[in-house]
């Protein structure tokens, strides 16, 4: 097994309106794949990663770890991510480690001035995901545009609804930097990964995060009749 900034990484993600897979080896992305896809992730993931373990020369067994990124985000798309990156690594026999958006959203944005980093994931209806993955122990809240609460400061925003949020903040007379990240890179969920799995991050299960309660609910009198 590898260690460190030398083990071979699978990464995976579809917690946002694209799927993307990338083979890491050390710090350098060796193959990528990236794919819009707003839905229908389970159907797209599987030729992804394939198509970038050929590239790599990589087969499962011979990785080191894979990274998944569990949320927030869409339901579908974080469960089909993880689903398909349990099923591989018991396959092969590896560790399966999770990392929040804004996680590897903030690797990707190492110098941001002193500002505060708020990404904002579009839950759509007006509605955005908001982490401060720079926080300790801040919650991802779920929050209507018109709910922001003001930042103690200036703040740097990234992910795919920081556009919004950013207008919104902006009317407020909030110093805002809108970043140019918008989604997770192969790259950069890999690299959280593996500080989270060499133990410099806090452990994170690999396990989909719900910020919203689920939209389906059981009907009152159960999904069948009670039995006679």
């Amino acid at each position: 097994m590898g260690y460190g900034w030398e083990m071979r990484i699978l990464a995976i993600d579809a917690a946002l309106a694209r799927c993307s897979a990338g083979v890491v080896r050390g710090e350098s992305l060796v193959a990528s794949r990236v794919v819009e896809q707003r839905q229908g992730h389970a159907a797209v993931l599987p030729e992804l990663l394939r198509a970038v373990l050929d590239e790599a020369g990589e087969t499962v067994p011979g990785l080191d770890l894979i990274a998944v990124t569990v949320g927030p985000g869409s339901f579908t798309g974080v469960r089909a991510a993880l689903s398909l990156a349990h099923g591989l690594a018991l396959g092969g026999g590896i560790p399966v480690v999770g990392v929040t958006v804004g996680e590897a959203l903030a690797d990707a944005l190492p110098h941001l001035g002193g500002r505060e980093l708020w990404v904002a994931i579009d839950s759509r209806r007006g509605r955005v995901f908001l982490e401060r993955p720079r926080i300790a122990g801040a919650d991802i809240l779920s929050l209507a545009l018109e709910e922001l609460p003001n930042p103690a400061g200036p703040v740097a925003l990234a992910g795919d609804g920081s556009i919004a949020v950013a207008g919104r903040l902006a009317a407020r007379d909030v110093n805002v930097m809108l970043t140019n990240a918008r989604f997770p890179a192969p790259r950069h969920v890999a690299m959280v990964a593996a500080a989270r799995h060499a133990g410099r991050l806090p452990a994170l299960a690999a396990q989909p995060i719900y910020v919203d309660p689920p939209e389906a609910k059981l009907p009152a009198g159960g999904l069948r009749p009670a039995p006679v």
